[in-house]
């Protein structure tokens, strides 16, 4: 049973989603209210924050905290996602660092590691420059510097200008081995937990993002980075990470023979391997 804490509660622990102890609270921030998973970890740790990909709840991302282990974690629906309020104004992604930037205050921590992805990794990119000494360590999972990435095939981004494939389950198993690439080939419903997501907080998200690029300032990322990626990802073709990570100065590329849903698709491997890039007391460079 999901319990939801009001702004200043104590939330109860929620297994039904998650097979760690997972708090679900509902904080109030910049006008809106957020809702907001804590998946608790070691004491004295420094927690995860981490963005998601567009139009999805935080719930999509249960499968990889999971196999985070003791790091705490935290997540929240974007404004007009799930089960968070509307954004009261249309808003930029500085915008959202901003917001996330408060929610950190209300919540008690000065300083997160940050992991981002897809559209989330353009928040993650944006939040890491706001706050270079919030932001501990970076990861970005299947993701891009924006407006001037390497682009997808036509036909695979036309499947993404509306929220189509979380509000109609038998449209998205049809497209889901042709967007997502890798075992979604194969396996159409590789993600279970896909919700339903307004247009309107759709249509936010992707103004959020219009006309954004990060490459003119990713030599300016200071953050150890962890840039993952997917070999057979239609969304975000591999290029992306690869120019990503000869701009980012203290950078690494790890690639997955998988494709853009990696990060759940194969969490028992992403998993581990972000839980040992964040909690190494040194991080040495390399690319793969």
């Amino acid at each position: 049973m999901t319990t939801l804490a009001p702004d200043g509660g104590v939330a109860q622990p929620v297994r039904a989603l998650s097979a760690r102890e997972l708090q679900i609270r509902q904080v109030r921030v910049c006008g809106t209210t957020l809702r907001v998973a804590i998946w608790p970890g070691a004491s004295g740790g420094t927690p995860l924050l981490m963005f998601n990909g567009i139009g999805a709840s935080f719930e999509l991302l249960a499968p990889f905290a999971d196999a985070l282990g003791d790091i705490e974690v935290i997540a929240f629906d974007v404004p007009g996602t799930g089960e968070s309020g509307r954004a009261p104004v249309p808003y930029r992604l500085w915008m959202l660092g901003l917001l996330a930037t408060r929610l950190l205050v209300r919540l008690g921590h000065s300083q997160v590691d940050v992991l981002g992805v897809s559209w989330g990794g353009a928040a993650a990119q944006q939040f890491a420059v706001q706050n270079p000494h919030r932001c501990r360590r970076l990861v970005l999972a299947a993701t891009s510097p924006g407006v001037l990435m390497v682009p997808p095939n036509p036909t695979v981004l036309s499947k993404f200008m509306t929220p189509r494939r979380f509000n109609d389950a038998e449209y998205r198993q049809r497209i889901a081995g042709e967007i997502y690439g890798g075992r979604a080939r194969g396996q159409s419903d590789v993600i279970k937990e896909f919700r339903r997501t307004s247009r309107t907080g759709y249509l936010l998200q992707q103004l959020a993002i219009a006309g954004w690029s990060s490459l003119p300032w990713l030599r300016f990322v200071r953050q150890p980075t962890l840039i993952m990626a997917g070999s057979d990802d239609p969304i975000i073709p591999l290029v992306n990470a690869r120019m990503m990570a000869r701009v980012i100065p203290d950078s690494r590329l790890r690639v997955f023979e998988d494709g853009h849903l990696f990060l759940i698709s194969a969490a028992s491997e992403a998993g581990p391997m972000v839980h040992e890039f964040l909690t190494a007391a040194t991080v040495e460079r390399g690319r793969s």
